[in-house]
């Protein structure tokens, strides 16, 4: 049983480390390639992440139910606008199951006007990125790397996360 400990705390560091001084933020070690991610819009249309090639990616995770999600959302709206972060494409991905009125309501009463809405109605992403919980925000780079993730909310207005993230843009 010590062998296990000590076996998954050495796996876990080799993977990530926190950034510190912001709350929440995992970058990895190593990069991550996923091969031909895909959800869907609104409109249960098909996108393709790989179609974004060039632009930095932020995936967020998230549900009506989920009060941090609801308390994050309108800083990342705002984080879509940030004139240093022109190339920066947020996907604001719902995987609550929540059909699309349901979900555009919870746009609409927290006055989201920069977001689209995405769904992973199969959680198929979810499974993928191996989520332990939401709202959580992967990173990807203009590569197609995710280089970090953000486990749990936080405020995406954040002058010390805004300038983080510019250094990778």
């Amino acid at each position: 049983m010590r062998f296990l400990i000590i076996f998954i705390f050495l796996l876990s560091n080799c993977f990530a480390e926190e950034v510190f001084d912001l709350k929440n933020i995992v970058i990895n070690k190593e990069l991550k390639k996923y091969d031909d991610l895909r959800f869907l819009d609104d409109k249960s249309e098909e996108i393709r992440l790989r179609d974004y090639h060039g632009n930095m990616i932020l995936l967020n995770f998230w549900a009506t139910w989920c009060a941090p999600c609801k308390k994050e959302m309108p800083s990342l709206d705002i984080l879509q606008t940030h004139k240093s972060l022109d190339n920066l494409k947020i996907f604001a991905i719902n995987v609550g199951q929540d059909d699309v009125e349901k979900a555009s309501n919870f746009f609409k009463d927290l006055k989201i006007q920069n977001l689209e809405l995405y769904f992973d109605s199969s959680i198929t992403l979810a499974k993928t990125f191996r989520l332990r919980g939401i709202p959580t925000s992967i990173l990807i780079n203009k590569e197609g790397y995710e280089f970090a993730r953000i486990v749990g909310s936080i405020d995406f207005e954040d002058p010390k996360f805004i300038d983080w993230l510019i250094g990778y843009n």
